[in-house]
Order: C-alpha cells, then sequence, then structure tokens
C-alpha cells in the first residue's frame, strides 16, 4: 500500500483542482461501492446516523477516486477507505473508531480499539480489507432500495 498523506489542513481537498468541486458535508466516508461489507457498513450508517449528517462516496465514482488520490492512497488497492471527519482525514480502523465516537452509545465502545498500538490496528483492518469479498461477497450499496441509505450517497 502507497504511503497515505493526510493532511493536517482542514478540507485541503477544496483547493486541489483534480477534485471535481462539489458540497463537502462535515462527515462523509470513501467506501467501496461494489463490495458486502461496505454495503453493510453504508446500512450501518444509515441506522445509526440519527441526524443524517454523513455522506457516502464511492470509491468507482470520479469524486471517490480523486479523493482518494489527493491523500495518496490507491482507488484500487482493496485498503483504500476513507473517512473525513469537519475536513480531517482519518483510515484505516482509526476511522471506523472515530465514526463509532461520532454515533456515541454503545458505538463509543469501538475505542477500545485504541488500546493496540497503530501497527497492529493497520494489520487488523489489512486482513479484513483484503478478504472482503470473501467473506462477504459483492454487493452495490448504490443498488439497495432504502432511501435512507440511497439519501446519503453522493455520486
Amino acid at each position: 500500500m502507497a504511503e497515505v498523506r493526510l493532511s493536517s489542513e482542514p478540507f485541503s481537498f477544496l483547493d486541489d483542482r483534480a477534485v471535481p468541486p462539489f458540497d463537502a458535508p462535515d462527515y462523509f466516508t470513501v467506501m467501496d461501492a461494489n463490495c458486502g461489507l461496505c454495503a453493510r457498513g453504508a446500512a450501518w450508517i444509515a441506522r445509526n446516523d440519527a441526524e443524517e449528517k454523513f455522506r457516502i462516496v464511492p470509491v468507482q465514482s470520479e469524486l471517490g477516486a480523486a479523493l482518494l488520490r489527493h491523500y495518496g492512497m490507491d482507488p484500487e488497492d482493496p485498503l483504500s477507505w476513507l473517512y473525513i471527519e469537519k475536513g480531517h482525514a482519518h483510515t484505516s480502523l482509526d476511522a471506523i473508531i472515530r465514526v463509532g465516537k461520532e454515533f456515541g452509545g454503545i458505538w463509543k465502545m469501538l475505542a477500545v480499539f485504541n488500546v493496540l498500538p497503530r501497527g497492529v490496528q493497520d494489520y487488523l483492518y489489512g486482513v479484513i480489507a483484503r478478504n472482503r469479498y470473501r467473506f462477504l461477497g459483492r454487493k452495490s450499496f448504490c443498488d439497495i432500495p432504502d432511501p435512507r441509505i440511497q439519501s446519503r450517497v453522493l455520486r
């Protein structure tokens, strides 16, 4: 996996001409639209985001691919998953922990993974990401008819 460049400057992607202009929400993810695990993740977001503030950008879209490249990630790499929180980018298990914290309630317990060293977190995330099609198959969240999911997808 290429080295990820997570800018400390919030909303740095807005100044990148390679990223198509869009109305950037404060909270959004860039994830594989054809992955069963990601489809479950999109449904998890729809169920747990009571304030409906999270949006989802498919990696396969022009916007999703450009955002990943902005942060030094490869849209074709199964490890490429991005969470943007108030303009700051996060990846790997750290991103999942942050989403759980934002949802609150029982999902704050995902923070227990913070006791693991970053290398172990990245390793665990990598094992799941590289095997996600084998574990949960292929399923496009863009095709799920649930309006709670579809209203969140930025195309």
